[in-house]
């Protein structure tokens, strides 16, 4: 069995927890909680030096981090990867796309508001722009399609409604993007979600 060390809040450790329900993975969950700065004990610095959530152990005691190379991991030789070598490449590219310029926006502007109590106005306006520039990208590359990548659920789908379907904790109603917005809908009937939006 593995362990999942990972804070509720984080969809980066939500999208870990997820793949394992998704494929029947059993594991553990141990409450790590960012906002406390636990990431940052001597302990959790030992198993991971970046000081990050999510981290997996497995069961003979190595540690993996960086949620979408978790993911991976998990999800071999599952559905969740394509087996055509472009659609795996298209999810690989989303995964990527991801890390880079959607979480760092959506993620970011939801956490100083939400968990930092800043309000919109604090923020910068350039960083608000890039979040609303990447939901925009994700409408127009979800029109006339059910998924990201191919005409089934990917990791690619995962890694991205994990901070999608909170957009709104950071002042963007995704009522603006009736394709993404549907999306969104149908992906979390697809996993096994029970946190509340």
């Amino acid at each position: 069995m593995i362990t999942i060390y990972g804070d509720a809040i984080s969809g980066n450790c939500l999208k870990v927890k997820w793949v394992c329900e998704k494929l029947a993975i059993p594991f553990a969950w141990v409450d790590v909680n960012v906002v406390n700065r636990d990431t940052r004990s001597d302990d959790f610095l030992a198993m991971n030096p970046a000081g990050q959530v999510p981290t997996i152990v497995l069961d003979d005691g190595r540690p993996l981090a960086q949620s979408n190379a978790i993911m991976l991991y998990l999800a071999v030789g599952s559905t969740l990867i394509p087996t055509d070598p472009y659609q795996r490449a298209k999810m690989f590219e989303w995964l990527f796309w991801e890390q880079y310029s959607h979480e760092p926006t959506i993620a970011v502007v939801r956490f100083q508001m939400k968990y930092l109590g800043r309000s919109r106005a604090e923020l910068d306006p350039a960083l608000i722009a890039k979040a609303e520039a990447a939901l925009a990208l994700m409408q127009r590359a979800l029109d006339g399609r059910p998924y990201l990548v191919g005409d089934d659920l990917t990791l690619a789908d995962i890694a991205l409604v994990a901070y999608t379907r909170f957009a709104h904790d950071g002042g963007f109603e995704l009522a603006d993007f009736p394709t993404l917005e549907a999306w969104v809908r149908r992906v979390e009937t697809e996993l096994p979600i029970r946190d509340p939006r």
